[in-house]
Order: C-alpha cells, then sequence, then structure tokens
C-alpha cells in the first residue's frame, strides 16, 4: 500500500493507494474513527458496481451503513439533490458522531462532500474515488459544492475528508470516454508541474501498458496537487495553477447544458486552446501546443473548440469564479511542466481568446 499524508495548517489526513483496497473499507476505517452509522452516498451506476462490497465490508466491521443514492452525472451536483440528501441524512438518524462515505466520482466527492460540511454544521466524511479524474484530483484538497444554473461550483466550501481510499483496480470498469475524462487531468498535471509525467503519457504504446504504471501515474498526480494544496490550501495563490484549462473549459460545459461534454472533455479543449492563443502570443515556448494537441488525441480526448455563439461563451467565462468582478486569472504555460498565472481584465478577454 502506498500512502500520502496531505499536511495542512490546521488539519492532516492520508490518502492510501492500493489495489483491491474498496474490499477493507471497513477495516481501514475502525482504526480511523469511532463512528457507528455510516451514510454511504452514490450514484446509481456506481452503486451497481460498489455498494455492495463497501456495506458488506462496513457491517463485517461492526458499523452500522445505509445508502443514499443519487442520479449520475453533473446535474446532480444541485440545490434539489442536496435537499433530498439532507432528508435522507435526517430519515437514517445520522447525527454528528456518525459519517459520510462519499463512493463515486467527482460528482457524488464534491456533492457528499458538501452535504457532510453542512449537515449539523458538518460531520466527518471520507472519499472513496471510483473514477479516474476524481482519484487523481477531485478527492483530495477539500474542495466540496454544488453547482447553480450561472455556473459551476458557485457554492461551495473547504471541507476536508478525514481519509482518501483509492483503488486503482476500480478503472477497470470504466467506460473509454470517461477513461479518457480522467486523463485529461492526468494530463494536466503534467502540463503544470511535471514534464517527466508528460513524457510518459507521451510513450505508452497501448492502453494495458498504461493500465500496469497506474497506480505510479495517480500518484505522480497526487503528489504534484499534495505540495500545491499544502503552499495555499484556499486557492488564493498558487492553487490557482490547477485550474489550467478550466476558465474555458467550464464555460463550455455550462454553454453546452452539462450535457454535451464531460468535465475532462472540455477542460481538454480549454488546455488546447489557451495554449495555441498563448503561444501565438509568443508567451508559451514554440511546438508546446504541438505536444499538447498530440497527448490529448493519443487518450481520445477532444482539442477543438466546437461552433459556439462567442459572446455567450465570453460571457459564461466572465462569471467564473477563479477573478474578480474586473479580471479573470487565466493559467498559462511557459513550456511543458511550467506555468504561471495571468491576470486578463474582463474586456481583453474577446481579444486574448481570439474570440
Amino acid at each position: 500500500m502506498s500512502t500520502l499524508e496531505i499536511n495542512l495548517k490546521d488539519k492532516s489526513y492520508p490518502i492510501y493507494v492500493e489495489e483491491g483496497l474498496i474490499t477493507k473499507i471497513g477495516e481501514m476505517l475502525k482504526g480511523i474513527i469511532e463512528a457507528k452509522k455510516v451514510a454511504v452516498i452514490t450514484d446509481t451506476n456506481v452503486g451497481a458496481l460498489y455498494s455492495e462490497i463497501v456495506m458488506n465490508s462496513l457491517n463485517t466491521a461492526g458499523f452500522s451503513p445505509c445508502l443514499i443514492q443519487v442520479e449520475p452525472g453533473e446535474k446532480s451536483k444541485s440545490c434539489d439533490t442536496l435537499m433530498k440528501v439532507y432528508k435522507k441524512l435526517i430519515m437514517n438518524k445520522i447525527s454528528r458522531w456518525d459519517m459520510v462515505l462519499a463512493l463515486g466520482g467527482g460528482v457524488v466527492g464534491d456533492l457528499a462532500g458538501f452535504a457532510a460540511a453542512t449537515y449539523l454544521r458538518g460531520i466527518p466524511y471520507v472519499q472513496v474515488p471510483t473514477s479516474l479524474l476524481a482519484q487523481v484530483d477531485s478527492s483530495i484538497g477539500g474542495k466540496v459544492g454544488i453547482d447553480l444554473p450561472e455556473g459551476k461550483n458557485l457554492i461551495g466550501s473547504f471541507y476536508h475528508p478525514l481519509a482518501v481510499f483509492i483503488d486503482p483496480k476500480v478503472l477497470l470498469t470504466l467506460n473509454a470516454r470517461f477513461f479518457s475524462d480522467g486523463m485529461a487531468e492526468v494530463v494536466k498535471y503534467g502540463c503544470i508541474r511535471d514534464s517527466a509525467l508528460f513524457e510518459r503519457l507521451l510513450s505508452f504504446e497501448t492502453k494495458e501498458e498504461l493500465l500496469e504504471h497506474m497506480e505510479d501515474i495517480i500518484l505522480a498526480c497526487l503528489s504534484v496537487k499534495k505540495q500545491v494544496v499544502e503552499e495555499d490550501e484556499r486557492d488564493m495563490g498558487s492553487r490557482m495553477i490547477l485550474n489550467f484549462g478550466h476558465t474555458l473549459g467550464h464555460a463550455i460545459e455550462k454553454y453546452f447544458g452539462y450535457t454535451t461534454y464531460t468535465h475532462g472533455e472540455a477542460v481538454a479543449m480549454g488546455m488546447y486552446q489557451v495554449t495555441k492563443r498563448s503561444e501565438e502570443l509568443g508567451i508559451t515556448a514554440n511546438n508546446t501546443s504541438t505536444l499538447l494537441k498530440k497527448v490529448l488525441l493519443k487518450y481520445n480526448l477532444p482539442y477543438k473548440l466546437p461552433p459556439v455563439n462567442k459572446p455567450e461563451l465570453i460571457a459564461n467565462m466572465s462569471t467564473d469564479k477563479k477573478g474578480s468582478g474586473s479580471y479573470l486569472n487565466i493559467v498559462l504555460l511557459k513550456s511543458i511542466g511550467e506555468c504561471f498565472v495571468k491576470k486578463i481584465a474582463q474586456e481583453e478577454i474577446p481579444k486574448f481568446f481570439a474570440l
């Protein structure tokens, strides 16, 4: 078993990575918390695959688990779904001495984490991420929240889990599209701070070869995120680099109603488009966008911006939470493995993105 520790000013917590770990969740939790009841929050897709395994593990370890299932997809990160989760926590008499277990991808992790952060003014929770995107990115760092019609993650908090349990073996049940979805975040980590990781991604000849090294790939991404989160827990400085490709990506997701493109697909387009443009402006080293396009195509991710109403897309970017009323913080590459944050005035957005 590989272990990383997130060390923050007021809290530390472990991340465990091991194949088959999902079958030992109950045993692992016994050494972390004395709670009796565990509310397992998942979606119906993940629940069909793994809820019985996790519930049995919790029962065997002496916990009293209950299962709360939501519909899969970004639309479950909503006020309506959150209210339903609160009601089920109340129905199951979950107290402040009990806990929440988030079993699923990024949507479930964000929703369940925010429910835990706000129910009874905060109860303990753990993350058991089952998607590649959640395993390498969203399950650690403490960002939890839900969406509003006006944009993604506009209601949220920083609320860290007691622990994160990552089982790379569950990735074998992901369909090809959602595996690629997670690879967008892996590519992001290579772009912003790990050129060796980026080169490894280019070197793999088959998906089978990639999967053989998946634990190492996950740990490489987590090591970058650990460092960044410890530097800037509240996302006011260096942590913004984790948003590479996300400003345009979130705008694309919103434009298409969170149904046409996955998060990773939208971020892939955002990373390429901003890099191509910054290269044209002489900010980014020549050939960087070509390398990025190559790795995106290798992992079946889009790079071309689809036909859009440009003023509407710009308006979507203007509501991005990573800026103020007068400017946006855009993450740009100097080269693969090196990035920085650039402030762009709102009125300069169309010109900068050539929209």
